[in-house]
């Protein structure tokens, strides 16, 4: 029952072609869309939870956070290589371990996706509203720019902002991808200026005590900013969409990875060395939940003078070093660029449904292509309200804490796809393959592993709870409408034979 269902990989090509994409994309634009998806909220704002949780040590965090995504990078682009169409993870579930796993698969992406960019829309309106009071001295009320557990009623700026890179995902893909070029390049600017202004200023003495709540603080820091790294596997929802996938897939997922690598590197050690990161604690000495009404009563008794109190955090560390105006850009480029990560959640999530949808195991109203736009223009508008919901009504520590639990589930189920696939289709062709495989490939899976059970009780219950609902929805409705269920083949339709040409009398 559990590993039933097996869709072959030459089913899932064919399916492709009944309802394919136009390929526009090429390696450029693959590493663009997945650093613009990686550099975003993990960095400019969730540096400050990862501090509380670990102090300086977060350093560490971010390299395991990092290794755990470059081992798992590897086992997506030999998979993304070989199935060049949409559907990243599920689709690769689907064709080696089967369909009820690839359904939870596919459940569990909605969480990586569709809640990550309600936590990037969340981040977002954070720096916006602190640069209007920044800036223009202009302070939005609390009951249009919090949510409920922030004390107001609903954020209304995440929610817009999540309505309105909505609208340009329907437009197209290209013309997504152009913006979004543009604004990683704004991206990649403002954290260049803040290395080259926080480096210098560095201190010894801010890297000390290193790890004040010792490996539980790292390894639960590692668990939360593991949200920063979210995304370069989107790279792969859009090998459908790609020029050439067998080439310009690993060069997107691997390439994106490695860049964002080393500007988190950077920047984390240019927030420790400029300003400190040591954890508030209570007067007890236990460590203070990061967003919780007793850290927001901490900050207010020290004045707001600690970047773990910050929601701009790069932005307030400039300010603090004698950079105000510059802290200022930083939080501008934020404001307009953080936007491109949203873009890429949600473009990730439209194509997992959109091929859950061929498959038969969601409407098939969602696999619906606009005729002017040629973008599943039904399922993007679906998605795109759900965020937004998303966004005006929860934190964005809960949010992105949520959507790490439902990542390393996926991320662990394709390490082990691409060792089954290499027992069981030895033969097909691999383009790229994952080195020394059955050493990365389990060194992925115990990383995830080790990750997910870092993250806090609450959100393994939630995660339980979530694929408990996702096992009602697939056995209540979607494994009886499953095509591959039905013996649906689906093969792309053959052209039309062109009538005889009459041949003349002689």
């Amino acid at each position: 029952m559990i590993f039933d269902r097996v869709k072959s990989l030459d089913a899932i090509l064919a399916a492709a072609g009944t309802k394919a994409l136009p390929r526009t994309l090429g390696a450029f634009h693959l590493t663009m869309l997945g650093v613009g998806a990686v550099i975003g909220t993990g960095i400019f704002v969730l540096t400050a939870e990862a501090a509380q949780k670990a102090g300086p040590g977060m350093m560490i965090s971010f390299v395991i956070a990092a290794a755990v995504c470059a081992v798992a990078a590897l086992c997506y682009a030999e998979l993304a290589a070989m199935v060049p169409v949409s559907g990243s993870a599920y689709t690769y579930t689907y064709a080696v371990l089967g369909e009820p796993l690839a359904w939870m698969v596919g459940w569990a992406l909605v969480l990586e996706y569709a809640v990550a960019a309600g936590a990037v829309s969340v981040g977002w309106s954070g720096y916006v509203v602190g640069l209007l009071s920044h800036v223009l001295g202009i302070g939005l009320p609390a009951s249009l720019t919090l949510g409920p557990s922030a004390g107001g009623p609903v954020n209304l700026p995440a929610a817009l902002i999540a309505l309105a890179v909505t609208g340009l995902l329907v437009i197209g893909t290209t013309e997504s991808a152009r913006v979004n070029a543009v604004l990683v390049c704004v991206k990649i600017a403002a954290l260049t200026a803040f290395i080259a202004l926080a480096l210098p200023v560095m201190q010894a003495e801010n890297f000390e005590p290193f790890a004040p709540l010792g490996m539980g603080g790292i390894s639960a820091a590692a668990a939360s900013i593991f949200f920063a790294y979210v995304g370069f596997d989107a790279v792969s929802t859009a090998a459908e969409e790609t020029r050439n996938p067998q080439r310009n897939m690993p060069i997107g997922l691997i390439g994106s990875l490695a860049i964002c690598t080393l500007f988190y590197m950077a920047v984390a050690a240019g927030v420790i060395g400029a300003v400190g990161a040591t954890p508030l604690m209570t007067p007890d000495g236990a460590a203070i939940a990061p967003g919780s009404a007793a850290l927001t009563a901490a900050c207010e008794g020290v004045a707001n003078n600690a970047v773990v109190c910050s929601k701009e955090a790069l932005a307030w560390t400039l300010r603090e070093i004698g950079w105000p105006q510059i802290g200022n850009l930083v939080g501008l480029a934020a404001g307009i660029a953080l936007p491109s990560v949203i873009l890429m959640m949600m473009f990730g999530q439209t194509r997992i449904f959109f091929v859950m949808s061929r498959d038969g195991l969601l409407p098939e109203v969602f696999s619906s292509v606009h005729p002017r736009f040629k973008t599943p223009h039904v399922i993007t508008m679906v998605t795109g309200v759900f965020v937004a919901l998303f966004a005006a009504f929860f934190p964005v520590g809960a949010l992105a804490d949520i959507s790490n639990s439902g990542t390393l589930f996926a991320f662990a189920l394709v390490s082990v796809a691409v060792m089954v696939l290499r027992r069981t289709d030895p033969a097909r062709p691999r383009p790229f393959r994952t080195p020394a495989v059955y050493v990365i490939a389990p060194v992925a899976i115990l990383g995830c592993a080790y990750l997910f059970f870092s993250l806090s009780a609450y959100t393994l219950m939630l995660f339980a709870g979530w694929a408990t609902l996702g096992l009602v929805i697939y056995f209540g409705y979607s494994r009886s409408r499953s095509h591959l269920g039905r013996g649906v083949l689906e093969v792309p339709e053959a052209e039309p034979e062109a009538p005889p040409v009459p041949v003349p009398p002689i």
